[in-house]
């Protein structure tokens, strides 16, 4: 199994027009919900007059964790095809708003649901696409004398340090990528009176 997936660099953007209407895409990188939260609070602010701010996200490194909102477009018209999208694109940790400006002219679901995928597809065709690497957070806790030996194991490109408490009693949070994680995690055992844990998502 790959230990790695898909996401995109940095924000793009893809517009649609259809019968007077106006669609635009936002795509952004994302890795939290509170992240999310605040990109649609700044576009709904930026964009208060838009008659809808519909949008799909898909989170998480196995993409399990995913949402798609029509914002009162008919129920699958709008949220859904972005979301197909994402998906089809196989991308993760991505975060599609799609605004639209009524033009008067209803589209129908068909339309809708067309306006909404060429949007959202035009905004992910403009962003780079970018590989990133599954990886597992663990908390370990280890004495003073044991600190060189965890920092030689863990000086790898392939792990990243997030806390660090250096005490007569030690303990870091990190990151290592799927691939190396048994063999890691192996050496860190064998060093003696080392607590290690793996940390819940």
């Amino acid at each position: 199994m790959s230990d790695t997936y898909f996401s995109i660099s940095k924000e793009s953007k893809g517009t649609y027009r259809e019968k007077a209407s106006k669609f635009i895409a936002f795509a952004f990188p994302v890795s939290t919900e509170e992240e999310i939260r605040i990109k649609l609070q700044m576009i709904r602010k930026e964009y208060h007059d838009a008659n809808h701010h519909c949008f799909a996200y898909r989170l998480d490194q196995q993409g399990s964790l995913y949402r798609a909102f029509d914002d009162g477009e008919p129920s699958g018209s709008a949220g859904k095809p972005i979301l197909g999208q994402i998906l089809s694109m196989n991308l993760s940790d991505v975060l599609v708003i799609v605004i639209r400006y009524f033009g008067g002219t209803k589209l129908g679901i068909p339309g809708l649901i067309n306006a909404y995928r060429t949007a959202t597809r035009q905004a992910l065709e403009e962003a780079t696409v970018i590989q990133k690497y599954i990886e597992v957070k663990y908390f370990v806790r280890f004495s003073f004398a044991s600190l060189d030996k965890i920092l030689k194991i863990l000086k790898n490109p392939q792990i990243k340090i997030h806390e660090k408490k250096i005490d007569q009693e030690c303990a870091f949070t990190f990151s290592v990528r799927e691939g190396v994680k048994e063999t890691t995690i192996e050496r860190i055992k064998n060093i003696p009176g080392t607590f290690i844990l793996q940390h819940e998502h």
